[in-house]
């Protein structure tokens, strides 16, 4: 049997002692596509947090490839695009350079950038339709380009798993399609991807398993379930909007691994 991706057993998290998660029991096995669904404030977002290590667990356990994420050292094989990015201030960082930072984990120390390393980054370019804007300052896109690097940042590092909170959140139409497409293209290949998401719109054919988050606990896993009401309609949007994150330094030791950032570009 395959190692599992990701493993929680009895998850718990608590924020100044309110319950966010409770009891959460997830296992996601390669190849599988898992949506995590729910409404604003339901958990979904803290679980995917919490199964990476950068939200700690108040109870339970959590475990990436079999090893806990303080132990875990094999970050490249985990892509992560968080919600949103914001480069702190400093020198401009360029689209380009962000993409090129999805590599951090593969390198080794005071390795230079090799021929892969610059094929990943022309390829992910090219895979969410950025290649033209490689040399611009990262802050002149729209948001949903800025979405776009982001994606393309992880696909740059060629994990075997990719996590994904809210990847359609506030993007267009056109992007989240490029998405649906970029992810299909990632299935046949084999690999796992975990997604947050309130509905799945074009995604949905690809997802194998949704697991729906309410008041801190799985209330299914399964079959995705079916959209209703407005967000059934045809052409509805998912405009939802949420605060940015920011990075505005380095972050310590594994986290800028899996973020793929290390402070300001130099």
């Amino acid at each position: 049997m395959s190692e599992t991706a990701f493993s929680m057993t009895d998850g718990q998290v608590s924020y100044d002692g309110t319950p966010v998660l409770r009891g959460i029991d997830l296992n996601v096995c390669p190849g599988e596509v898992v949506a995590l669904l729910g409404s604003n404030g339901s958990g979904k977002s803290t679980l995917v947090r919490a199964l990476l290590g950068l939200t700690p667990l108040s109870g339970g356990t959590t475990l990436i490839y079999g090893s806990p994420p303080g132990r875990f050292r094999d970050w490249w094989r985990i892509g992560y695009v968080p919600q949103r990015l914001q480069v702190g201030g400093g020198v401009p960082a360029t689209v380009q350079e962000v993409v090129a930072s999805g590599r951090i984990a593969r390198q080794r120390r005071l390795r230079w950038t090799n021929a892969a390393d610059k094929a990943a980054v022309a390829t992910a370019l090219e895979a969410v339709s950025l290649a033209d804007r490689a040399h611009d300052p990262v802050q002149s896109l729209s948001g949903g380009q800025q979405q776009r690097v982001l994606i393309a940042r992880a696909l740059a590092g060629e994990p075997d798993t990719y996590v994904m909170d809210e990847p359609t959140a506030g993007v267009d139409a056109a992007t989240q399609q490029l998405l649906a497409d970029t992810l299909s293209r990632l299935v046949v290949d084999g690999k796992t991807v975990v997604l947050v998401a309130h509905e799945l719109g074009p995604l949905e054919p690809i997802v194998t398993r949704g697991v729906v988050i309410r008041d801190g606990i799985i209330s299914h896993d399964g079959r995705p379930p079916r959209p209703e009401g407005e967000c059934a309609r045809p052409g509805h949007e998912h405009q939802h909007p949420h605060a940015a994150e920011t990075v505005a330094g380095p972050l310590p030791g594994w986290q800028a691994e899996l973020t793929g950032w290390q402070g300001e570009p130099r």
